[in-house]
């Protein structure tokens, strides 16, 4: 009995351990086979923290592929709020180096257990700081920081981005999905107690690069220019666009104001508009260019056709409208180059009403140029059959229609390219790698006939030579251009200002073979405000050192002593010395109500001024020659210093010189090159 009673226990024991046995196994196939995603699910939940890092950025170039941005590694600040015994403490501690309340770092440490970001791209001082404290729960990880190396230059172009880099203006905004990558991952594993003990980071492929037709050495001009004139007339705003006329690329736009797109969130919103493309306004007598060439090409008159001006005042529709001056019998040609508003009327009323607006459609205005830039207006063009009978003589002498400055000097690119719309474009082409591909450019459309726009450019010419553009005559080359003096119209009233207009001149040179069609516009100048007085002597200072920096043959003689002055006035030793400028170094940020004159900046090589430092204050100016633009400028940040960057290549050249001892903060200029000595030479010193 006792061995049959213990084989049955046995029995029993094994049967329930195989029961037991079989149940676990079934149980973890089942969890293996069926529940193993969720579990899996589950525990990466719990181990892992997934976070998105900024995305990189692609660089953007000029036409000749000197940097305007770039993007360079910076840190950014992030806590493990589990890790931390004192929230408060620490929010202190850090709100001190960050200059922020630490109420606002004690709400992030609380909103979550896992991560927080504390600050994001942080300056390398700052980040040093904090890294000095050794924080428990406190870690660092590396993030693109975008880069403007030229500061203000072509900022309404280039645009900005905000702390995820997303573009947010400009080409960085229209082209974001090209230059912006996928954002990086970055991964952070944790143990069963919730503490930190490794992270890892995947990093984001880089997006397109992008080559603009912008000229960085024109930009310059352009914007220099725009700053004097701002200056010498007090205006509220100003707009200069250079283009070719013959392609549309566009080589410089500068807007005033301006802003810098480094600190874009510290600017005015006002200063962020980019007035090339979406500013408004009527063009005035520069208008006078399409009614004429339309009736020209039309056959309806010739430059030689006598009108009568009547004196200086024509009855349309019951309404009386005055010229400037009295003219009697003036030739079409006098009729532009004086412009006469009378003799614009009649000749656009002779034109009539239908074809008057298909051609002022033809030349692009009431519609979007289809330039590569966010923000273009179309402009304000009324339906034919919603024109009053007045609206034609308004329109004929530049009233009842806005216009962009952008539409204005395609309008004269027109005249100047004989006859030919092209659409005005600012990307020449975008470069991933080893591979370049240029965005394809519709078709030029003819608007007028080749011996109209001849026409056209010989009357302009007379403008310049004999007319209200007498102070855009260019030392040995022929230039040819039309004046501008329009009311800006009140909207909250009804009626026009007595006292606010847009000066403007719109231009090109040589006339035979034109290279550059250019625009200036100024708002609301005190004192002189005509366009002949302010903006064409403007216009004759940026085609002057643009036609010079580009190399053009003069096409009229040009008297030495002239040419000597010349160069003694801009203070070049060589016209071409434009090349040399640093664009970086024109401050550009000139208060509107004050302006003052830019100081000038020293040149690289010269000797540093000696500034007195307390012991201990200083850091000692690295070697630098030898290195890379993107070399150089990671390594200037990660000191806290501004890198001022001068051409191309490889650094030749700095100031202050290597070991001097200069605060952080100071401008470090470097000049770089591609001449094979230099270069080599520079090598040897980054090599020592």
């Amino acid at each position: 009995m006792d061995v049959r009673s213990s084989r049955t226990r046995l029995l029993i024991v094994a049967a329930l351990t195989t029961v037991w046995t079989g149940a676990a196994l079934g149980r973890l196939a089942y969890l293996q086979l069926f529940r193993y995603s969720e579990y899996y699910s589950r525990a990466q939940h719990q181990q892992q923290v997934i976070v998105e890092v900024g995305a990189r950025r692609a660089e953007i170039f000029d036409r000749n592929l000197n940097p305007l941005a770039m993007s360079v590694p910076v840190d950014s600040c992030f806590a493990v709020p589990s890790e931390i015994a004192d929230p408060d403490m620490v929010a202190r501690l850090l709100g001190k180096v960050l200059e922020v309340p630490p109420e606002e770092i004690a709400t992030r440490l609380a909103a979550s257990h896992s991560f927080a970001w504390i600050a994001r791209k942080l300056p390398p001082d700052k980040a040093e700081r904090i890294a000095a404290m050794n924080l428990r729960g406190i870690y660092f990880q590396r993030e693109g920081a975008r880069f403007y190396p030229k500061r203000e230059l072509a900022a309404h172009v280039l645009g900005y981005v905000d702390i995820d880099d997303r573009g947010l203006g400009g080409v960085e905004y229209s082209l974001d999905s090209h230059i912006r990558s996928k954002p990086g991952k970055m991964l952070i594993l944790a143990d069963a107690h919730r503490r930190w003990y490794d992270s890892s980071d995947k990093a984001p492929d880089t997006g397109a690069s992008v080559i603009l037709t912008i000229d960085e050495k024109i930009q310059y001009i352009a914007e220099k220019e725009l700053a004097q004139a701002i200056q010498d007339t007090q205006a509220k705003s100003g707009t200069v666009v250079v283009e070719n006329p013959n392609t549309g690329a566009l080589l410089a736009v500068a807007n005033w104001p301006t802003f810098n797109p480094n600190a874009a969130k510290d600017s005015n919103p006002e200063s962020r508009i980019n007035r090339a493309v979406s500013a408004l306004y009527e063009p005035g007598s520069v208008f006078k260019i399409v009614t004429l060439s339309a009736a020209i090409d039309q056959g309806i008159t010739n430059a030689d056709e006598l009108i009568d001006c009547q004196n200086g005042a024509i009855y349309i529709a019951g309404h009386r409208i005055r010229d400037h001056k009295a003219y009697g019998m003036l030739t079409v040609a006098q009729v532009l180059s004086n412009s006469s508003d009378v003799g614009a009327i009649k000749i656009g009323l002779r034109l009539g009403a239908p074809k008057f607006y298909d051609y002022i459609r033809a030349f692009g205005f009431g519609q979007p140029t289809g330039v590569d830039l966010p923000g273009e207006s179309r402009g304000m063009l009324r339906r034919v059959e919603n024109w009053t009978p007045v609206s034609v003589g308004s329109i004929s002498m530049g009233q009842e229609i806005g216009v962009t400055p952008l539409q204005l000097i395609t309008a004269m690119s027109v005249m100047a390219n004989g006859g030919l719309f092209v659409r005005p474009h600012v990307v020449r082409a975008l470069r991933r790698g080893a591979q370049t591909v240029e965005p394809p450019q519709p078709q030029p459309r003819r608007v007028i006939r080749q011996t109209t726009a001849a026409t056209m450019r010989s009357m302009l010419e007379g403008v310049v030579l004999n007319g209200t553009g007498k102070h855009a005559q260019l030392d040995g080359y022929t230039s040819a251009g039309k004046t501008g003096t329009a009311q800006k119209f009140d909207i909250a009233t009804g009626h026009y200002f007595a006292h606010q207009l847009i000066a403007s001149f719109v231009g090109f040179a040589p006339i035979n073979n034109p290279a550059v069609t250019i625009l200036v516009t100024l708002d609301s100048a005190i004192g002189a405000h005509e366009g002949g007085q302010i903006a064409a002597p403007a216009f004759k200072r940026i085609a002057q050192q643009i036609l010079a920096y580009m190399d053009v043959p003069h096409d009229i003689p040009v008297p030495a002593n002239t040419l000597r002055a010349s160069r003694q006035h801009h203070n070049y030793q060589d016209l071409a010395d434009v090349t040399d400028f640093d664009p970086a170094q024109v401050d550009m940020n000139m208060a509107v109500e004050d302006p003052a004159p830019v100081a000038p900046q020293p040149a690289p090589g010269a000797a540093a001024p000696t500034v007195e430092l307390a012991e201990g204050e200083g850091i000692p100016v690295p070697q630098l020659q030898g290195w890379t633009v993107r070399e150089v400028t990671e390594k200037c940040m990660k000191l806290g210093l501004s890198p001022v960057l001068v051409g191309t290549g490889i650094a030749v050249e700095q100031s202050p010189a290597p070991s001097a001892m200069i605060r952080r903060g100071s401008r470090i200029t470097v000049r770089f090159a591609r001449d094979a000595s230099l270069v080599t030479a520079a090598a040897r010193r980054r090599v020592r």
